[in-house]
């Protein structure tokens, strides 16, 4: 067995004279993977800072104006755009009536001075008729035939000029011709129509040749009893 033990046995008088105090715990070491500690920026860098801000500022304003201007020129091109479809569909509508519309008048003119031109014909006709007619050429024996023919041309030319009055209305003092009225188209229902002093005048156009006619007719044949 040991004996007691010493508590000077096991100390070394080397580290014991140079041992140092404790005054503070040390500084921890800093690793080199560690981030460097962040220090404020001076003046020049926040100068450098605030330029670069607003170069950017000024970049960022010029590139706003020249959209501006972009979508100003794309605005106006769409207006444009809508300006020539709507200018285009309404140009079109309007082309085509007014070719309907012209084509209808024009087929109307038309008719209208191949009506007039018929009707100039036959206002000859019955003019060279009338005109024709030499009173002072009767006889006394054919006194009667030849009045009964000169009123039979008059009351033809009168029949010609009341049914041209009808069809033209320029003979009846309007100002505008009205499409020429086509005879045969004249029903009951546009006859009822009519004013009832214009149905006389064309009832009295239409019975009054036959009335003369046989008037004369009658006064000839009393004529001829009388010589027997």
């Amino acid at each position: 067995m040991a004996g007691e033990h010493d508590a000077t046995e096991f100390v070394d008088p080397d580290f014991i004279g140079h041992k140092v105090p404790y005054t503070a715990s040390p500084q921890p070491k800093t690793s080199p993977f560690s981030p460097a500690p962040q220090r404020a920026p001076n003046r020049e860098e926040v100068e450098r800072k605030v330029a670069d801000a607003q170069q950017k500022l000024a970049e960022l304003k010029r590139a706003q104006e020249e959209l501006e201007r972009e979508r100003a020129t794309l605005e106006e091109v769409r207006r444009r755009q809508n300006e020539f479809q709507n200018g285009r569909q309404e140009i079109i509508q309007n082309l085509t009536r007014g070719i309907g519309l012209l084509e209808e008048s024009e087929f109307a003119a038309r008719r209208d001075a191949e009506q007039m031109a018929r009707t100039i014909t036959d206002f000859r006709t019955a003019l060279a008729k009338v005109q024709a007619i030499r009173e002072d050429a009767w006889s006394k024996e054919s006194f009667s035939v030849e009045l009964t023919r000169g009123l039979t041309a008059v009351e033809n030319a009168r029949m010609e000029w009341n049914a041209a009055r009808l069809k033209l209305p320029l003979l009846a003092g309007e100002n505008k011709p009205a499409p020429a009225a086509n005879p045969a188209a004249v029903t009951p229902a546009s006859l009822g129509a009519l004013p009832f002093g214009q149905l006389c005048k064309m009832g009295l156009a239409f019975t009054l040749p036959l009335v003369g006619v046989g008037l004369l007719a009658l006064g000839a044949f009393v004529l001829l009893l009388k010589r027997h």
